[in-house]
C-alpha cells in the first residue's frame, strides 16, 4: 500500500476513533427537540397569543353581567357672602335582559376562536419541532461535508507532494504538478465555504432550539410512526391536521358573527335601578326677621327602577352593512378550509416521495461510495506503475467526494422527510415523540379565566 493511501485511510480511523468518543456524552436529535418545545421565542409567543385570546371569551360573557356604576359630585358657591354647597351621590347598576341574542352568538364565536386558536397553536408546535429536526440534521450534514472536505484537503496534499516527487525524479511532468495544485487550490475553496456553511447551520440551530449545538450523535427517521401508504397519511391528515381543524373552528365564529350582526335589528331590553343622596347647605347671609346670621340646609334620599326598551328602525345601513360583511367573511372562511385542505395534501404527497426518494438515495449512494473506492484504489496503483496518470487519480477522488456527500445529503433527507410526513399528518408532537417535557396545556389557562367576573392578575399572578 502506498505512503499516500496508508495517510488517507489513517486519517479515516482518527476521526472515526474520535467520534466514537464524542458520542458518548452526544445531544440527540429528540434531545434538541425538547429544547425546542420549551425555550424556542416563536412558539412561547405563540403560546401568549393564545392566552390572549382566552380572554375573548371572558369579554364576550361580560354582555350577560351587571354594570354598576357609582358616581358623585360636589359643588361650592360663594357670592355676596352666602356660600352654597351641593353635593349628589349615587350608586346604578344597569342589566341587559334582551339584545337580540348578541351575547349568546358573541360568546360562541369567541369560543370557537379560543379552539381555532388552540389548534393554529399545535400547528405552530409541529412547525417549530419540524424546523428544529431540519436544523439538527443541517448540522450534521453540513459537519460531515466540511470533514470530508478537509479529508479531501488532506488526500490532494499527498498528491501534490508525490507528483512534485515524481517530476524530481524524471517520473512526472510539470503538468501532473500544476493539476494536483489546482485541485488542491479548489478543495481549499471548497473546504472554507463548507465550514461557512456549517457555522450558518450552527447560527439556525441556536435560533431554532435555544442551545448552541455540541455534539451532536446521528439520528434515523422516525419509521415506525409513519403511517402504512400514501392513502393512509392522506386519510389521517384530512381527519387530524390542526390546521385544517383552526380553520373549521374559525367557519363556527364566522357563523355566529353573522348571527350576532343581525341580532342588533332586533328589539333590546335592559333594565336600571338606583339610589341616590342629594345634599344642600346654605350658610352666610342674615335672617330678615331675626337678623341673626342665616344658613340652612337639606338632604333627601331617591331611588329609581326602570326597564328601557329599544328598537332599531333605520340606522343608516350599518347594522346592514355589517350584516352583509359578517355574511362574505363566513363565505371566505369556509373557502380556506378547501385552501387549507389542498396545502396539507401537497405537504403530505412532498413529505412522502421525498421519503422515498432519499431511502432509495441513501442504499444507492454507499453502493456508489463502495465502487468509487474501489476504483481509487485501483487508479492510484495503476498510476504508480505508469498505466494511469495524475489527473486519473483527482478525477477518482473527486468521485468518491460527490458520492460521500451525496450520502450524508441523503441521509439528512431521508430523516427530515419521515419527520416532516409525521407533521403533515398532524402528529408531529411532543406526546407522540415521547420528548421529556412538561407538555403545555393551553386549556389550563382557558379554564381558568373563561368566567372571572373580576380581577385584574393573570393566573400565573401577573
Amino acid at each position: 500500500m502506498s505512503l499516500v493511501r496508508k495517510s488517507f485511510f489513517a486519517a479515516i480511523l482518527m476521526s472515526a476513533t474520535a467520534l466514537s468518543t464524542a458520542t458518548v456524552s452526544a445531544e440527540t436529535i429528540l434531545g434538541a427537540l425538547a429544547k425546542a418545545y420549551q425555550n424556542n421565542s416563536e412558539l412561547n409567543s405563540g403560546r401568549a397569543g393564545v392566552r390572549v385570546t382566552d380572554e375573548g371569551v371572558a369579554i364576550a360573557k361580560s354582555g350577560y353581567r351587571p354594570i354598576v356604576v357609582g358616581s358623585s359630585s360636589i359643588n361650592y358657591t360663594s357670592q355676596a357672602g352666602t356660600r352654597l354647597t351641593t353635593g349628589n351621590f349615587g350608586v346604578e347598576i344597569r342589566q341587559t335582559l334582551f339584545d337580540g341574542f348578541q351575547t349568546k352568538n358573541n360568546v360562541a364565536a369567541a369560543e370557537s376562536q379560543v379552539f381555532a386558536a388552540n389548534e393554529s397553536l399545535r400547528n405552530t408546535e409541529m412547525n417549530i419541532l419540524l424546523n428544529a429536526a431540519t436544523a439538527y440534521m443541517d448540522v450534521i450534514r453540513d459537519r460531515q461535508i466540511a470533514t470530508l472536505r478537509e479529508r479531501n484537503l488532506q488526500f490532494l496534499n499527498e498528491q501534490g507532494r508525490a507528483a512534485r516527487s515524481r517530476f524530481d525524479v524524471g517520473e512526472g511532468t510539470r503538468t501532473d504538478v500544476a493539476q494536483a495544485d489546482a485541485a488542491r487550490s479548489l478543495a481549499e475553496a471548497q473546504l472554507a465555504a463548507a465550514r461557512a456553511q456549517a457555522s450558518s447551520s450552527a447560527a439556525i440551530y441556536r435560533q431554532i432550539i435555544g442551545d448552541d449545538p455540541g455534539n451532536l450523535r446521528g439520528a434515523s427517521p422516525v419509521a415506525k410512526l409513519l403511517p402504512a401508504s400514501l392513502d393512509q397519511a392522506f386519510a389521517l391528515a384530512a381527519a387530524g391536521h390542526p390546521a385544517i381543524l383552526a380553520t373549521q373552528h374559525l367557519v363556527d365564529a364566522a357563523g355566529f358573527a353573522v348571527n350576532a350582526a343581525e341580532g342588533a335589528l332586533l328589539p333590546q331590553i335592559s333594565a336600571s335601578a338606583g339610589v341616590s343622596r342629594n345634599y344642600r347647605e346654605t350658610r352666610g347671609g342674615f335672617d330678615p326677621i331675626t337678623g341673626l346670621p342665616g344658613g340652612d340646609s337639606t338632604a333627601n334620599t331617591a331611588a329609581t327602577i326602570g326597564a328601557t326598551l329599544t328598537v332599531p328602525i333605520y340606522q343608516g345601513g350599518r347594522a346592514s352593512a355589517q350584516v352583509r360583511q359578517s355574511k362574505e367573511s363566513l363565505s371566505q372562511a369556509r373557502i380556506e378550509v378547501d385552501v387549507r385542505r389542498d396545502l396539507v395534501r401537497a405537504a403530505v404527497t412532498s413529505a412522502w416521495t421525498s421519503y422515498i426518494a432519499a431511502r432509495e438515495s441513501v442504499t444507492a449512494n454507499r453502493s456508489a461510495i463502495s465502487a468509487a473506492e474501489l476504483a481509487l484504489n485501483g487508479v492510484i496503483e495503476e498510476r504508480n506503475v505508469g498505466q494511469r496518470t495524475t489527473l486519473d487519480v483527482l478525477n477518482a477522488q473527486s468521485d468518491v467526494i460527490d458520492a460521500q456527500i451525496n450520502l450524508a445529503n441523503a441521509e439528512r433527507e431521508v430523516v427530515v422527510a419521515s419527520y416532516a410526513i409525521l407533521s403533515a399528518i398532524g402528529q408531529l408532537s411532543a406526546t407522540r415523540l415521547g420528548l421529556q417535557v412538561t407538555e403545555y396545556r393551553p386549556e389550563e389557562h382557558y379554564e381558568a379565566v373563561k368566567d372571572k367576573w373580576i380581577g385584574l392578575r393573570t393566573p400565573d399572578g401577573r
